[in-house]
């Protein structure tokens, strides 16, 4: 039983938005919602959040928007056998334990079980330039600039290692011998790692097309190799074999404030005014589960971008989805990038590491 369950309460007057930083900010990927006397009003869970996030709630109203207000439960009085039983029957990741009405404890499968090894191959985009990261990047390439005391890169292979992935395939073209001299072949940290080699840069998908035959017939995790995140990768392959779509993009909620009244017209009468409206967008994160049928449509040496291949499949019919980050990320693409993450890195990864 996990001793920190107590970092994850909250209150009935608790917003969205407070809730889900309850929820990034700890381990158990849910909230527990109680009053003033620890008696259980609810719980938010990891997959509200998402759902929330899908159907556009908006994150100041109220939790109880959200929560699940007669949540399973168990009582003390119940063996570790019964309450695993009744986790594993109800596919569940937490139990709270009640007595009386009042939350007293939370077990969590990770109590119980030792995950397995996957076999999901995962993908590295790690050959671009960084030219936006210069003078940084003259001499090193980005993914191998150091943020906490060590590479972005090996921060990301140490993320998917904690999530149970060991067979890794990393693309590599600017200073790709730097990445191989400092990560060889893998086995130093347990794992298997191929590099694929972009003679020229060939987009943001075409390096799909120079992986091997020999790539395990799974969906494969893709990811830019600048991006800090605390995303389960483990959580996204449940989610992307859930909705049977070819490919599942993450996307992260980006908000955006007109700095001006915005007007509407017709014709040259007014019809409107809104000053300073925000608009709320998905926007693309750089994180992929594809399926091994559209991988194999990537040509080799085939110059080809992630949008222009997912809309493909969507122009043949096929469903491509979308997973909604709330958890921790950021695109370290600009210098204002790279020093954001030189101050959050501790603060956010320093307990998990």
């Amino acid at each position: 039983m996990t001793n920190k369950w107590r970092n994850a309460l909250a209150f009935p007057h608790c917003s969205v938005r407070e809730v889900i930083q309850i929820i990034d900010r700890e381990s158990l990927r849910a909230a527990f919602i109680v009053d003033e006397n620890d008696m259980l009003q609810g719980v938010v869970t990891d997959g509200d959040i998402r759902r929330a996030l899908l159907k556009n709630v908006d994150l100041d109203s109220s939790v109880k928007e959200v929560m699940h207000v007669n949540p399973l439960t168990c009582s003390p009085s119940q063996s570790r056998k019964t309450i695993k039983s009744i986790i594993e029957q109800n596919k569940l990741l937490h139990m709270p334990i009640v007595d009386n009405g009042k939350l007293i404890d939370v077990v969590i499968l990770e109590d119980f079980v030792d995950y397995d090894r996957l076999e999901n191959p995962v993908f590295i985009m790690a050959g671009g330039f960084g030219t936006r990261l210069r003078p940084l990047t003259d001499d090193c390439p980005k993914p191998m600039l150091k943020i906490g005391g060590k590479p972005i890169l090996e921060s990301i292979i140490s993320r998917f290692i904690h999530a149970g992935f060991y067979r890794f395939y990393i693309s590599t073209h600017y200073k790709a011998d730097m990445i191989k001299s400092y990560f060889g072949d893998g086995s130093s940290s347990g794992i298997q790692i191929e590099y694929v080699d972009e003679d020229s840069p060939l987009g943001t998908a075409g390096a799909l097309g120079l992986l091997p035959e020999s790539l395990p017939n799974l969906p494969l995790v893709m990811i830019n190799g600048d991006i800090l995140t605390q995303i389960n990768f483990r959580q996204l392959l449940e989610y992307h074999a859930e909705n049977n779509g070819i490919a599942t993009m993450c996307v992260r909620q980006y908000q955006y404030q007109v700095p001006y009244g915005v007007i509407e017209t017709d014709g040259k009468l007014i019809t409107s005014i809104t000053e300073k409206p925000s608009y709320s967008f998905f926007v693309n994160s750089g994180i992929y589960v594809l399926e091994p049928s559209i991988i194999k449509k990537v040509k080799t040496n085939e110059v080809v971008d992630m949008p222009e291949l997912l809309k493909a499949q969507m122009d043949a019919g096929l469903d491509v989805t979308m997973y909604p980050l709330h958890e921790y990320w950021l695109d370290i693409g600009k210098m204002q990038d790279f020093e954001r993450a030189q101050v959050e890195y501790h603060q956010v990864f320093d307990e998990e590491n």
